[in-house]
């Protein structure tokens, strides 16, 4: 194997796995489960068939990553963050016909117990904020909290909070970093790195 995989964890013949990734105690990777390279799978996570789960991503305790969940590249789940894949659930109707995607891009952080509703986007190294319910798509570098929740700011690649107001036009430059960020109307791009 080329993947980690505690004793204690379930992986289901079909399931792809990639190199490097770790799988800790009582996780299961279904059929058809597709798991990237350099992952962790903290304690307790469950990964569906038919989910995605690009590489880098870390996924804490207590997670559940349903049919229909693409999670990109270096995407941080905080633990007990909760997704959704059906939006009008009843235990005696299936809808499995009916699962809505829900794709959470490149380098998003989702805090520790959010809920994200079905059928959502959440942009490139957005952050949710713990506790965070999400209801409507959340836009690249967006910093979002509260139920149901808000965007309050923006955020840089690295996690460091930029001072921009929500809307509006100006730049600001990452302390850390040195990369330099433009908002313009109600969306923020890099305008220039600072390596």
């Amino acid at each position: 194997m080329s993947y980690y995989s505690h004793e204690s964890a379930c992986i289901d013949d079909g399931a792809q796995i990639g190199e490097g990734t770790k799988i800790w105690h009582f996780s299961h990777v279904s059929s058809s489960a597709v798991v990237g390279n350099n992952c962790t799978l903290g304690q307790n996570v469950f990964i569906s068939a038919g989910a995605l789960v690009g590489s880098n991503v870390k996924i804490q305790n207590n997670v559940s990553v349903f049919d229909g969940v693409t999670l990109e590249d270096d995407v941080f789940c905080g633990p007990n963050c909760t997704f959704t894949n059906v939006h009008n659930p009843r235990a005696f109707i299936e809808r499995k016909d009916e699962f809505r995607k829900t794709v959470v891009r490149q380098g998003a952080t989702l805090g520790a117990n959010c809920t994200i509703r079905c059928g959502l986007t959440i942009g490139q190294y957005a952050f949710i904020g713990a506790g965070t319910v999400v209801l409507e798509d959340v836009l690249d570098y967006a910093l979002v909290v509260g139920n149901p929740g808000k965007q309050i700011g923006w955020i840089t690649r690295n996690g460091t909070r930029l001072n921009l107001p929500v809307q509006g036009n100006g730049e600001d430059t990452c302390s850390e970093t040195g990369d330099t960020y433009r908002l313009e109307g109600a969306l923020l791009s890099i305008v220039e790195s600072g390596n």
